[in-house]
């Protein structure tokens, strides 16, 4: 069974009706010909409709090949459009973001010299308004760059008081909201954020696509240049049929959103449940109890202490189910997750962990293999840590 949506989720139907037949017409959407305008309207209409879902202008959608270089854009493009204004500015994050925001980031301080505040999280994951206020306001040349809901552990942020701070301040404030698209509604006049990055394949569209939301009135630096398309923002040939499927799938996903929300939330509450009483010893990271609320509804990740993540997950893939260590991989060496390390766990017990991510047609029976196949997994994986003498956490 399939349990790691979070990493990518089937194609809907309707996306995949969509990306077939805009797929069966020939055309660059940059071509004024007759089958370049057939394609270049296929786009405009994708762009409409998904601005009518997210209720943002048509024109602050620019097309992007997916989260990664949506954030890319957000994060280079306005420290380049701060300094070109003569300013030195200074990024403002935190230490659980994703990759696609941290190592952007750190090749800016690294290559550009960029001062870079990482704004510390409370045992949840959460970052402080109280500090990100304290920051900008003796830091006017800001940028900041805060996740709407963690990866790894499904923390929700309190975007909509980090992006009143920052319009306080005239400070651009983006946010990298691929995991909450058809999870947590989005309106993106009403957040006021001045960049929102959303992805395709997280929400059964194709992929290869994905979004900047960028308010028109910001300033970016482009980081692709060549044809001038997407305002000049971001060159690049589109490709209309994924632009086609990934705006079916915003259609359907905010369209499902409460119902959607509502199943997810039964089936987490079942989940952590189950685990917690198969594996007593397991610890719940990320919002939880009376604070669940502030977790994407989709989202369970435990830590097993004395075991490693990376044999448990083979372990139950084995048993046939498909879940995630939750942790950054680098040239082959498993690496703690960067996440509970922030949160104060230790290397141990940051290598010893698993997500679960839930989707639309996940089941009760799903849920209910996981916690069955579980507890032998992990026993299994203790042991192996004994013989190969791991540490236990």
């Amino acid at each position: 069974m399939y349990a790691d949506h979070a990493a990518t989720s089937p194609m809907l139907p309707e996306a995949r009706e969509a990306w077939l037949h805009a797929s069966s017409s020939v055309g660059n959407p940059s071509s004024l010909h007759a089958s370049g305008r057939a394609a270049r309207r296929i786009v405009e209409e994708s762009r409409e409709s998904i601005a009518a879902d997210l209720n943002a202008r048509p024109s602050a959608v620019v097309f992007t090949s997916g989260g990664t270089e949506a954030d890319n854009l957000a994060v280079k493009g306005f420290f380049w459009a701060l300094r070109d204004q003569g300013t030195a500015p200074l990024i403002v994050t935190s230490a659980v973001e994703h990759h696609a925001v941290l190592d952007p980031i750190e090749w800016l301080v690294d290559h550009e010299g960029a001062l870079v505040h990482w704004l510390a999280v409370d045992h949840a994951g959460r970052v402080s308004v109280a500090e990100l206020e304290q920051v900008i306001s003796t830091n006017p040349h800001a940028f900041v760059s805060i996740m709407w809901a963690n990866n790894e552990i499904g923390t929700l942020m309190p975007v909509a008081e980090l992006a009143r701070v920052c319009r306080e301040f005239g400070v651009p404030f983006h946010t990298d909201a691929v995991q909450v698209l058809g999870q947590i509604p989005i309106d993106v006049d009403q957040l006021g954020a001045d960049a929102i990055t959303i992805a395709s394949h997280k929400i059964g569209g194709p992929f290869g696509v994905g979004a900047l939301i960028l308010d028109p009135q910001a300033t970016v630096t482009p980081v692709l240049h060549g044809g001038g398309q997407e305002r000049e923002i971001r060159s690049g040939t589109l490709d209309a049929s994924a632009v086609a499927g990934f705006a079916a799938a915003v259609r359907v996903t905010v369209a499902r959103v409460s119902e959607h929300t509502e199943h997810l939330r039964a089936l987490q509450a079942r989940l952590i449940e189950g685990i917690s009483t198969v594996v007593p010893d397991a610890i719940l990271n990320g919002p939880q109890g009376s604070d669940i609320s502030s977790r994407l509804p989709a989202n369970v990740h435990f830590s097993f202490p004395g075991c490693e993540g990376d044999s448990l997950l083979m372990l139950l893939d084995a048993a046939g189910v498909d879940c995630s260590t939750g942790s950054a991989c680098t040239a082959g060496i498993p690496e703690p997750s960067h996440v509970l390390l922030a949160l104060g766990a230790s290397e141990n017990l940051a290598r010893g962990s698993l997500r679960f991510s839930l989707g639309r047609d996940s089941t009760q029976e799903d849920v209910d293999t996981i916690i069955e196949v579980l507890p032998a997994a992990v026993d299994r994986a203790l042991r192996a840590g004994r013989v190969s003498g791991g540490a236990r956490a």
